[in-house]
């Protein structure tokens, strides 16, 4: 990897981090295209760089945090099925699951043609405003979204997709699910990135922790756009057209990859 492709990966995961169609699926991808080799480093320069999108979220969200200790608390709640079933899988994910190509590219038209139906069902429902909050959820309501967002340990599911579609169903809105997805992603992205550095981590170059560090800098900065603008968006718009999104970009992928 050179910084070239260091810029280029950190722009596309702050593009794809929070939006429902998978950052570690297009990280792969986006190598794969590079020809950049699926190294131990290179996985978990994929898992690391998350956190400067992370870290975006922090910045813009600190003070919502902050400002309700039963919304901390949630968080904390939603996060113990991932943390628990990433701790797991670790070994799983990381010498088959991150890398595939294939698998990320399924997942993508799988998952999107989820996105499709739900969206489609949804409007074909008399609008209802929902006044859910995440303060209001149930301990058995927040670990089945800590149980959805655990899905995202295969590539290409999408980590927000799943959290916004799970939120969905138990009646939140649009904005107040999507929001939490992206605070969710606080102590999950974390454990990951900490877990990673202390399984590997440690044995990484002065030459890698640089690449590692550009990364995380334009990922944050490109995600703090981001997130800003799908706040707005989803204000006004489903998310179907992130559906049709993953599974045209799926199928060329995976039809690419194939020949």
């Amino acid at each position: 990897m050179n910084v070239l492709h260091t810029i280029i990966l950190g722009i596309v995961e702050g593009v794809t981090e929070f939006l429902p169609i998978s950052s570690t699926a297009h990280l792969e991808i986006t190598q794969q295209l590079l020809h950049i080799t699926q190294s131990d480093f290179v996985k978990s320069f994929n898992i690391i760089i998350q956190l400067g999108a992370i870290f975006a979220v922090v910045i813009l969200y600190l003070k919502k945090i902050l400002s309700s200790y039963k919304y901390f608390i949630n968080i904390c709640i939603a996060f113990i099925p991932t943390g628990i079933i990433g701790f797991i899988l670790y070994k799983i994910i990381k010498s088959f699951l991150l890398g595939n190509v294939y698998i990320a590219s399924a997942m993508l038209i799988l998952g999107g043609i989820v996105i499709i139906l739900y969206e489609r069902k949804q409007s074909n429902k008399l609008e209802v405003v929902s006044t859910k909050t995440i303060e209001s959820l149930s301990i058995k309501e927040l670990l089945i979204l800590g149980c959805v967002q655990a899905l995202a340990v295969v590539p290409g599911v999408s980590r927000s997709g799943a959290v916004i579609i799970g939120g969905r169903v138990l009646g939140l809105s649009n904005v107040v699910i999507t929001e939490f997805s992206f605070l969710l992603a606080i102590p999950t992205m974390l454990a990951a990135v900490a877990y990673d550095i202390l399984k590997s981590g440690l044995s990484f170059s002065k030459g890698e922790w640089g690449i590692i560090t550009l990364g995380f800098i334009v990922s944050f900065v490109v995600a703090i756009l981001l997130v800003k603008w799908l706040i707005k968006y989803i204000k006004t718009h489903s998310f179907e057209v992130f559906g049709w999104y993953r599974v045209i970009i799926g199928a060329i992928i995976l039809i690419f990859f194939i020949r």
